[in-house]
């Protein structure tokens, strides 16, 4: 697998190599497959795990292994969409707005996680390049996916805060090709958004309208 971290060509003076390259266009395709709701989204982001972790493994444990808990967390993600698909009438999950108690959870979960992950990077150096960002990026990954999962709007709003802090990063540290990626990101973010804000309005008219006067 050396031929992963090989370099595929030059970018405005950035090597891009070929496991940067193309971990994150399966991760790009896996967004916009989630906008569009479709059940392909996981199977692409497992994949996109997968080239990321062959890439990593053997001399970049630490990036192995979090490419191991995204991979599983899409596993998880198949198997809710899978389970709850057919609730909406399209044949998709149908998007809804997180509860306040499902909010403040995850926000818990994010920062301790954040804290825990970050100090864990700190002992060990080997497994990270930058132990508080990255972090952050990968922990507010896995919040997003899970959020994701269970069909919440929110889980936009969590990958625009990744972005936020993984776009200027990508670029700082010369992965050229990553942070233009995240710019694209940023971008189906917002759409993807828009659209499911709309859809989860248009899915609680039914139970509005039913409901007893």
């Amino acid at each position: 697998m050396n031929w992963l971290n090989s370099e595929a060509f030059t970018l405005f003076g950035q090597r891009i190599i070929w496991s940067d390259m193309a971990g994150n266009v399966l991760g790009l395709i896996t967004l916009a497959l989630g906008w569009r709701r479709s059940l392909w989204t996981w199977p692409v982001q497992f994949l996109s795990g997968l080239v990321l972790f062959a890439a990593f493994y053997g001399h970049l444990t630490g990036s192995a292994g979090k490419q191991a808990v995204v991979m599983a967390v899409a596993l998880y993600g198949w198997w809710q969409w899978q389970r709850d698909k057919d609730r909406s009438a399209d044949g998709h999950i149908a998007p809804r707005f997180a509860t306040w108690r499902e909010r403040a959870a995850m926000a818990a979960g994010a920062a301790a996680g954040t804290v825990a992950v970050a100090l864990l990077f700190t002992v060990f150096p080997n497994l990270s390049w930058d132990p508080w960002p990255d972090a952050y990026i990968f922990v507010g990954t896995i919040v997003a996916m899970y959020a994701q999962a269970k069909g919440m709007v929110e889980f936009w709003f969590a990958w625009l805060l990744v972005d936020l802090v993984g776009v200027p990063l990508n670029f700082a540290n010369g992965y050229a090709f990553s942070g233009f990626v995240y710019v694209i990101y940023g971008a189906l973010v917002l759409w993807g958004m828009r659209d499911w804000w709309l859809r989860s309005r248009k899915s609680l008219q039914p139970v509005l309208e039913g409901a007893p006067a």
